[in-house]
């Protein structure tokens, strides 16, 4: 599902809100987790999962074409780890 049609799906089951309003909930929620994760921070949604930032350290790698080492600078990563309640769904237990 892309953002539109989560969009669309929210107007379409709640006929007494604007599709304009839903796409500026929906924009809110996804710019407000990622100002949070950009500030360094950690989001949890109850049942759904948590959003986190993960630092990975700067090391070697290897260019696949040439076989070149190369440097790998010092990255931070965005991480999900689903809650127990999607996971319990997911494994058809709820």
């Amino acid at each position: 599902m892309i953002r539109s049609e989560l969009i669309q799906k929210i107007a379409d089951e709640n006929p007494h809100l604007y599709q304009r309003d839903v796409e500026r909930i929906v924009n809110t929620v996804f710019n407000e987790i990622t100002s949070a994760m950009a500030n360094g921070n950690r989001v949890e949604l109850r049942g759904f999962g948590a959003f986190s930032v993960k630092k990975r350290d700067a090391r070697t790698g290897r260019n696949p074409r040439t076989g070149e080492s190369v440097p790998v600078e010092e990255k931070h990563v965005p991480f999900f780890k689903a809650g127990k309640l999607l996971r319990e769904r997911l494994n058809g237990k709820a």
